[in-house]
C-alpha cells in the first residue's frame, strides 16, 4: 500500500465520520519512529565518535548519551545542533525536528533562514552561531 501525503492525510481526516476507523485504516501513514532511533541511525552511518559530537554540538556527553537512549527530548535549539554537529543534510534536520516533536525549519522565518542556510553550506555550529549572532538573531546554543 502506498503511504499517503501529509496534504491528502488531512483532507481525509477532516472529512472522516469516524476517528477510530481512520486511525485504524491509516495506521501504516504514520511516523513511529522517534527522534533518539533517527539520531542513532543517522550517527551510525556517520564516521564520528559520541565524544566528537558532543563537542561538535556544544553539548555534554553525559546529556548525548541521555538523548540517545531515549531518556532525554532535546530542544529545537539542541536538536538543530546535533544536526549540524553530525553534518545532517536539511532533509534529515527536517526529519529529526519533525520527529522530537519540533517545528521543522522555515524559509519564511529569518533566523531559520540563517540556519539553514549554514546547514547547506555545510558551516560547522560555531560558524552559524556567529552568523546568527552578527544578524541580530538568538544562537543555537
Amino acid at each position: 500500500m502506498k503511504k499517503k501525503n501529509t496534504n491528502d492525510l488531512q483532507t481525509e481526516l477532516i472529512t472522516a465520520p469516524d476517528l477510530s476507523r481512520f486511525l485504524s485504516e491509516n495506521k501504516d501513514n504514520f511516523i513511529e519512529t522517534t527522534l533518539s532511533q533517527l539520531l542513532k541511525d543517522l550517527f551510525d552511518k556517520k564516521n564520528i565518535s559520541k565524544a566528537a559530537l558532543a563537542k561538535s554540538a556544544g553539548i555534554s556527553e553525559v546529556y548525548l548519551y541521555q538523548i540517545f537512549s531515549g531518556g532525554r527530548n532535546p530542544s529545537r535549539n539542541r536538536t538543530l545542533a546535533l544536526c549540524i554537529g553530525l553534518g545532517a543534510s536539511l532533509d534529515e534536520t527536517q526529519e529529526l525536528l519533525k520527529s522530537g516533536g519540533h517545528v521543522p525549519l522555515y524559509t519564511k522565518n529569518r533566523r531559520d533562514t540563517i540556519i539553514i542556510y549554514g546547514i547547506a553550506h555545510q558551516m560547522d555550529l560555531n560558524h552559524i552561531n556567529d552568523q546568527l549572532f552578527a544578524e541580530g538573531e538568538e544562537t543555537l546554543y
